[in-house]
């Protein structure tokens, strides 16, 4: 079970560590999301948390059957990285 939640009111995936808020921004345009930035704050850095709630933000797309722009470096990295999200992305 994932701990990432999102927040759409502010439009992002975010995710609570020690009163710290990590969160991926994004953009819902018809049947895509682009996830545009990504900040985890210092304080909690160097945990995976960074790694987590982009994986919580990816299951949570996959279950709401849209498509991903992965405009941050972040989240392309973590899709280079995990092909298992590769065929959310949009062509």
């Amino acid at each position: 079970m994932s701990d990432v939640t999102n927040n759409e009111t502010e439009k992002r995936f975010q995710l609570e560590e020690e009163g710290k808020t990590a969160f991926v921004t994004y953009l819902v345009n018809g049947d895509t999301i682009t996830l545009s930035h990504t900040i985890v704050p210092p304080e909690i850095e160097g945990r995976g948390l960074g790694s987590r709630l982009v994986r919580g933000a990816l299951d949570t797309v996959r279950e709401q059957d849209l498509r991903v722009v992965p405009q941050c470096s972040f989240v392309r990295g973590y899709i280079e990285r995990h092909p298992e999200y590769q065929d959310l992305v949009a062509s």
